[in-house]
Parts: structure tokens; C-alpha cells; sequence
């Protein structure tokens, strides 16, 4: 098959002429390229150019679920084989990364090679707008552009209400679109089938989010199942199973991913601090360089709470996000965690230090 053959046969996928040029040296060992569209159990479904093929991940370092391949990989398969085998996966241009529920100090990475990172959110239930800063976090980590949809749009009949709630999110997200979208009636849709068509989106959020019906959407059809959620919360159970990457007929490709329950970070600084970044700002006026924005004179962003430019519930959440993505990478890096400890011992001995002359001045 010559390239152009397998170029036109994979632009579908997202193949180009940089993709191309990282895949020459495999190609000369006679290995197929191709994008891997889902995996389960230790084997995955490949679009080459000659139509999807089932290969075996073995050869891919099983042991590590950072280096595991997963949906959305370009990877080298064999021409032919009984099993066939995937030889290696391409350098990634992104990868979608949460820590495991286990408590190994592991990451999991969930979606590789992705432009656009939706994350679907329910207007059926109230807005947890903690949870929708926790998956903003990891999508700017990832490499890729953030994008709130708030799906049922329809259930918020009164253009006021849903106008106050998209602006309650887009304050939460600064510097990401935020479109409210119906599957039902349409409204929306166009406004994002315009940014999927321009790459890999992958679509995120938790079960009852209605990421299965806009997947259906977006495809023009009723490939994905879709299940009612509860009314009591709007929670639904697993609909997908598995991520599945999934050709657009506008163009562009979407991941779908089934909802996840909990959503830890994974050496997510950077991303916080873009989903906090008027925070992030103000903290270069404090008077302090370490300043931690807990008690210190010349605080700037304590002294945007007290003027309420800045919302206390920001505040709280950045904390706890910022000390959760210390604590995991504290927990692979012996010399921070160190430092954390010390840190913890020095605010302790401060504070009985200001026990103690509370005390001395009642004395008196």
C-alpha cells in the first residue's frame, strides 16, 4: 500500500505529515501504523489503513499504567500474525493523566494524543462547580484546550436562569468556552461540532452526565447506549465501559470515556494554577514570596476575599486542590515530602508559639 493510500486512509483518525514523519523508522521494519481505538484486557482494536485489526499489547510495557497503551495511541503493529502485536506506541502530543484509586503512587492515563478536552456537565441536578475545577485542572495539565458543555440545556427553560449559569461556570473557568447544549432539541450543537471537527476531543465527566447522548449527537447517530439517570441526584450507572474513539462525519475524532467517580489529580500543578490564575495573579502582589495566603500581613489575595473581588469558595478550592497535588507528588519525591514535613513542624511550633503568648498576655 503506498503512503498516500494509508495517509487518506487514516486522515479520518488525525494522521498527518508529522505523525508520518515520527512512524519512518517503523515503517521500515515493515510495521503498520495505526491509532488504537479501544482496549480491554490486555488486547486492542486498531484502525489501520487496512480496515481494524485486533492485536495484543504484551510487547508494551504491561506493568506500567503510564506507559500501558491506551485509546487514542498511534501505534506499530504487525503486517500479520496469529496473535498480531502491537510493537510500540509514537511519542504522545498529550495524555490525559488521573491518579489510580489505589494507594500506590501510580498514575492512570485515560486518553492519549487529544486536542480538545469536553467536560460534560448536568443541568439536570445542581452545579458542583468544585468537581468542574477538579476536571479543568487535568485538562489543562493534559496538553489540551478545556471545553464546559452544560448538557440537558432544555431542562432550564428561562433564558435568565441558564444565562446565570453559565456565568456562574465561566467564572469558574476562566479562559474556557462554556456552552450550554440540548442533545434533545439541538440548541448548541453546532457550536460544538465546530470545535470537535478541528482534532481528537475526548469527553469527560461523571455518569449521568449525558456525555452518551451527546456522543449519539455529535455521530448523527445511535451508536452509544444510553441509560436513564436517577432523579434523586441525576447519577447514572456506567453506560460506557470503555473508552472508545470514535470517527466524526463533520470531521474530528471523539473519545468517549465512561464516567468517573472520582477524579484525582496527578501532578496537576500547572493545571491548577491556570484554573485558579486570578488567584495565581494576585499571589505575585503578596508581600511575602512564599506567602501560603492563610494569616500573612501584605496578603493581596486575602485582601481580594475581604473586598469580595475574590469569592471565599475560590479560595477553599484552590487550597484543597494545591495540598491534594502535593500530597501525590510528595509521595513519589522523597526530598518534597521531606520539605512538606518540615514545612508542617515549623506552622506547628508557630502556632503553640502564639498559644503560649496568648496565654502570657491573659497572665498578665
Amino acid at each position: 500500500m503506498t503512503s498516500t493510500s494509508v495517509f487518506s486512509a487514516l486522515a479520518p483518525y488525525g494522521w498527518d505529515s508529522a505523525w508520518a514523519d515520527a512512524f519512518t523508522p517503523y515503517d521500515a521494519e515493515g510495521l503498520l501504523p495505526g491509532r488504537v481505538l479501544r482496549v480491554d484486557r490486555g488486547q486492542c482494536d486498531v484502525a489501520t489503513a487496512d480496515g481494524v485489526v485486533r492485536a495484543d499489547t504484551a510487547f508494551v510495557t504491561p506493568h506500567d499504567p503510564m506507559r500501558v497503551v491506551c485509546t487514542g495511541d498511534w501505534v506499530a503493529v504487525e503486517p500479520a500474525g496469529t496473535p498480531r502485536y502491537v510493537r510500540t506506541y509514537l511519542p504522545r502530543r498529550t495524555a490525559f493523566v488521573r491518579s489510580t484509586s489505589s494507594k500506590r503512587s501510580e498514575g492512570q492515563i485515560l486518553a492519549a494524543n487529544v486536542d480538545h478536552a469536553i467536560v460534560a456537565v448536568s443541568l439536570a441536578v445542581e452545579l458542583d462547580l468544585g468537581r468542574i475545577e477538579r476536571f479543568l485542572a487535568l485538562a489543562w495539565e493534559s496538553g489540551a484546550q478545556p471545553v464546559v458543555v452544560l448538557t440537558k440545556a432544555d431542562l432550564v427553560p428561562d433564558a435568565v436562569t441558564l444565562s446565570h449559569l453559565v456565568q456562574d461556570v465561566e467564572t469558574t473557568a476562566p479562559g474556557v468556552p462554556v456552552l450550554p447544549v440540548s442533545a434533545v432539541d439541538g440548541d448548541g450543537l453546532e457550536v460544538l461540532v465546530a470545535v470537535v471537527s478541528g482534532g481528537t476531543s475526548v469527553l469527560l465527566g461523571q455518569s449521568g452526565a449525558g456525555k452518551s447522548t451527546l456522543a449519539n449527537a455529535l455521530l448523527g447517530e445511535d451508536v452509544m447506549e444510553v441509560q436513564a439517570a436517577r432523579d434523586v441526584d441525576g447519577k447514572g450507572r456506567h453506560t460506557t465501559t470503555t473508552r472508545n474513539l470514535l470517527a466524526l462525519p463533520g470531521g474530528g475524532v471523539l473519545i468517549d470515556t465512561p464516567g468517573l467517580r472520582g477524579v484525582g489529580l496527578w501532578d496537576a500543578g500547572a493545571g491548577v494554577g491556570q484554573v485558579f490564575s486570578e488567584i495565581e495573579e494576585l499571589a505575585g502582589q503578596c508581600r511575602f514570596q512564599d506567602c501560603a495566603h492563610e494569616s500573612e500581613p501584605g496578603c493581596a489575595v486575602l485582601a481580594a476575599v475581604d473586598s469580595g473581588e475574590l469569592p471565599v469558595r475560590r479560595l477553599e478550592s484552590y487550597r484543597k486542590l494545591m495540598r491534594e497535588n502535593q500530597w501525590i507528588v510528595a509521595k513519589t519525591d522523597a526530598r518534597l515530602r521531606a520539605e512538606i514535613k518540615k514545612d508542617w513542624k515549623r506552622k506547628g511550633a508557630e502556632g503553640r508559639a502564639a498559644m503560649e503568648a496568648k496565654r502570657g498576655g491573659r497572665r498578665r
